[in-house]
């Protein structure tokens, strides 16, 4: 019982130690959080052999990328920016427009030279949450009801398979092969949810 005893003193003191020392509060809120900037225009010189990596080299975990900017067709502006999609999605990975992304170095991360950089060859696809088996099934289930098509967004070809009860048929079988060959495709241009 002597060692607990000991023990449980020596606790008490530690703690009543710990509580009589006050640590500093610092207030975060009013603080600044720019990071150092370090390149030619702050004189500093990039030694190679130095601790400060490029910041363009930095690794994914330590860099925030933009998401793929939406130019909505202009070409010139893609020319002069560097950057950005003209054109959202594709049937194959050749027809797919890439485009690097605008990224820069997170805070309190130290590199060397400019903070905002270009990076990568990402796809230009946008995803709507429309998914290709669950439109397929719509199709094949519900098709001469045109739950298909105003899934998709194609109200007005909608309106007038649902009227018709899928075209006697013919609509319907037509709007399967259409899903299945990929010339049948959200109305808003989005590309298929993949499943993972």
């Amino acid at each position: 019982h002597c060692p607990v005893a000991l023990l449980t003193l020596s606790l008490l003191l530690s703690s009543r130690h710990c509580e009589a020392e006050e640590l500093p509060i610092v207030d975060r809120a009013g603080l600044n959080y720019q990071s150092q900037v370090y390149n030619e225009s702050t004189g500093d010189v990039y030694y190679p052999e130095g601790p400060l990596l490029p910041c363009r080299l930095l690794p994914p975990d330590l860099v925030k990328c933009n998401p793929p900017l939406d130019l909505k067709g202009n070409v010139s502006l893609k020319d002069s920016l560097g950057h950005g999609c003209t054109k959202w999605g594709g049937q194959s990975y050749h027809k797919v427009e890439h485009t690097k992304l605008q990224c820069f170095a997170l805070q309190d991360i130290e590199c060397y030279g400019n903070r905002t950089f270009l990076r990568g060859r990402a796809p230009c696809l946008k995803y709507s949450g429309h998914y290709f088996l669950t439109t397929l099934l719509y199709s094949v289930f519900l098709g001469f009801l045109a739950i298909d098509r105003f899934c998709l967004g194609h109200t007005g070809a909608a309106i007038g398979k649902m009227l018709c009860l899928g075209g006697f048929g013919i609509w319907w079988i037509v709007d399967i092969i259409l899903l299945c060959t990929g010339s049948l495709r959200p109305a808003d241009e989005s590309s298929w949810v993949p499943y993972y």
